[in-house]
């Protein structure tokens, strides 16, 4: 099983550097980023410092060394300020190890610049400061779609070819074609604008709201309902029909038959013997969507107003904030290798098989 564990994440790292090198070089295509960095009001002498700080004047070969170096937690900087570094003195922290000559060998968090349009502010800090809110929206959509997937799927299977088998293939189904914009269009509309006296929501509105005075901060967990529901809506549907699916091929299987003719209830024939070997392609799914939905939740909350890492890369785009768009994608990637891997060992643990492939 270690060896196992080890494998996935060595494939994990490759993974990782093979998204660091695709995000380094889709932006380095892009026009000078000092100007975006200055706007329309530059003179030469101000874009020859922002070149010079942030290694712009380099070539590209270099600039992506510099890349890595702040990215990787051992890295190395020159005590010389006039190349680039980042250790500006009381900014960022580092642990030194050692000196080499006009080189410092150091251990820090990844760093991953600064904001071009947030006057220096932190990348890490924006994504720190809107992540949380992501995370929130989508474990509160996924878990809404297992919950109600699940069962969904349960009864569809159970009532095979009935009416109420039916109902639910149609409404899955409905679900997996609307994207999630327009189901989000359509949900704000109706039960932000349209029905407001009768639900009590907002059609837009963030986890954590401040008071008119400026003063106060408090959480408004109604503003999470609609777009948690409609992120949730197309996982829903996909683990109804996948639950369906796998759960009707285990009830085929002839120790589930012989459970039945011994006379098992079905409730402990499903609790016992059918979801277990049912769940593996469940599961599989449901990290895929998790993963996703880190990244498909940028017009939900764009919609919705929710201020998370989603509307911040909204924001970013417009502003052509580079660094925070590269910081934001590289977050997602991270996550989402992550959670498969997660998920890659939590499969192989419960199918000892899977590890031997």
């Amino acid at each position: 099983m270690i060896g196992y564990v080890l494998a996935k994440l060595g494939y994990g790292l490759l993974t990782l550097f093979g998204v660091v090198t695709v995000i380094f070089l889709l932006f380095t295509l892009l026009p000078d980023p000092a100007q975006m960095m200055l706007g329309q009001n530059e003179s030469a002498e101000q874009l020859a410092i922002v070149k010079k700080k942030y290694g712009f004047d380099k070539p590209i070969g270099t600039q992506y060394l510099y890349y890595l170096n702040d990215l990787s937690p051992l890295s190395f900087h020159a005590t010389n300020t006039d190349n680039y570094t980042y250790l500006s003195p009381g900014k960022y922290s580092a642990t030194e190890l050692f000196t080499i000559g006009e080189t410092q060998v150091v251990v820090k968090a990844p760093y991953l610049r600064e904001s071009f349009q947030k006057t220096g502010k932190p990348v890490t800090q924006v994504i720190g400061e809107t992540l949380p809110n992501t995370v929130v929206l989508a474990v509160s959509a996924i878990s809404l779609a297992m919950l109600l997937g699940g069962i969904l799927g349960i009864v569809s299977a159970w009532y095979k070819d009935q009416w109420i088998d039916k109902l639910i293939q149609i409404i899955s189904t409905l679900g997996m074609s609307l994207p999630s914009f327009f189901s989000a269009i359509i949900f704000a509309w109706l039960f932000g604008f349209l029905w407001h006296e009768i639900t009590g929501l907002n059609m837009t509105g963030s986890l954590y709201e401040v008071d008119d005075f400026g003063e106060g901060i408090s959480i408004q967990w109604k503003n999470l309902i609609l777009p948690a529901v409609v992120l949730g809506i197309r996982p829903l549907a996909v683990v109804t029909q996948l639950m369906r699916n796998s759960l009707l091929e285990v009830l085929q299987q002839e120790y589930i038959r012989t459970a039945k003719a011994k006379g098992m209830s079905t409730l402990r024939l499903l609790w016992r013997h059918a979801l277990k070997n049912a769940l593996n392609p469940v599961i599989t799914a449901i990290s895929g969507w998790f993963a996703s939905m880190l990244a498909g939740a940028v017009f939900v909350e764009f919609i919705f107003g929710w201020n998370g890492l989603g509307k911040e890369i909204v924001d970013a785009l417009n502003t052509l904030d580079l660094p925070i768009i590269m910081g934001a994608v590289l977050v997602i990637a991270l996550l989402f290798i992550l959670i498969n891997i997660m998920v890659d060992v939590i499969y192989g643990w419960l199918d000892p098989k899977i590890r031997l492939e």
